[in-house]
């Protein structure tokens, strides 16, 4: 056999090429790009002694674990007329939060839909179709990245309010809340870890990162502190994955700075307890093993409770012709 009809070993990335890759394609060769962040890496153990770590099986567990998740839609983009000859762009966009309960079984506790006009243009009102309203929500700036920025906030504080009121309403305070994504902005809810699914950035030194090639499914990383734009204590953690595929099964979590240091590696021990039997199939998701089973199953949910796209969408037009007619 021939150089080169050797065949060539391969395996295939379990996440659905829709998706992207756990590891952010754009980066050059898939390489994870340098990150700039400050780092303390002996905050549970001395960076020289880094390994993977085995949970601590004795504390309790919570008897709740909560998840949080968000989806946006942008229905339309839309153009703001006014006393201005030109018209100030906005976008016409849906929002929705849930919350999913895991106490013994899983459920839904509780979904918030909203909808909006973003926009910088002070003169803008509400649209009303025959389908929905779009409350006008003023944004600072008329750029699409500052309209954007916008959705993402409003959906942050939605759910945010999710987690709030059925806390307030089960206040025995025996739950874990692990919100999809970065926990930017919320640090300060209690009991709270940020799930972060997609890699974007190398931020630990290589000796430390080795210790993420080497963790067996259960197993995570030491704690450390990271410092970007703010700070969080942050830890990575193995999911059942695809051998051989890069960062398959690999996420990171992340919880508030704020946290005492010696209650850090026991939120890191819970998670790595709790979520590894939740890590999804590559038959039932498009996004396995990452994507937790709760949390796939609240986006599908939330992604129905935003109606139809494309009906919303002639609803705007429909709309918009109509207030052309009485101008």
């Amino acid at each position: 056999m021939t150089a080169s009809s050797v065949p060539v070993a391969f395996t295939v990335d379990p996440w659905d090429p829709g998706y992207g890759l756990a590891v952010n394609e754009d980066l050059d060769g898939g390489a994870l790009e340098e990150s700039s962040a400050e780092l303390t890496l002996d905050l549970e153990v001395p960076a020289v002694k880094w390994g993977p770590i085995d949970p601590d099986p004795a504390p309790r567990l919570p008897g709740t674990v909560l998840f949080l998740d968000g989806v946006r839609r942008i229905d339309a983009r839309i153009w703001v007329h006014g006393s201005n000859p030109q018209p100030a762009p906005g976008i016409a966009a849906s929002i929705a939060a849930g919350l999913v309960c895991c106490d013994g079984a899983a459920r839904i506790a509780d979904v918030s839909v909203e909808r909006g006009l973003f926009t910088a243009a002070r003169e803008a009102t509400d649209i009303i179709t025959r389908s929905a309203r779009y409350p006008a929500r003023l944004t600072d700036s008329p750029r699409l990245d500052q309209l954007s920025l916008a959705l993402q906030q409003r959906l942050a504080n939605a759910e945010v309010q999710l987690a709030l009121t059925f806390r307030a309403q089960h206040p025995d305070g025996d739950d874990l809340l692990v919100v999809d994504g970065p926990l930017r902005g919320r640090t300060h809810l209690d009991r709270t870890v940020g799930y972060i699914k997609t890699h974007h950035a190398a931020y630990l030194p290589a000796e430390q990162a080795a210790v993420i090639a080497a963790l067996v499914p259960g197993q995570r990383t030491p704690a450390f502190t990271m410092g970007t734009s703010w700070r969080r204590n942050s830890w990575y953690l193995q999911l059942p994955g695809i051998p051989g595929v890069p960062w398959s099964g690999v996420v990171r979590l992340e919880c508030s700075a704020e946290l005492p240091p010696a209650e850090v590696p026991l939120l890191a021990d819970l998670t790595a307890r709790l979520l590894p039997p939740l890590a999804s199939t590559p038959h039932k998701d498009p996004r396995a093993p990452q994507n937790l089973v709760p949390i796939g199953g609240l986006e599908r949910e939330l992604r129905h409770r935003l109606g139809d796209q494309q009906l919303l969408y002639r609803a705007l037009r429909s709309a918009a012709m109509a207030g052309a007619k009485y101008r």
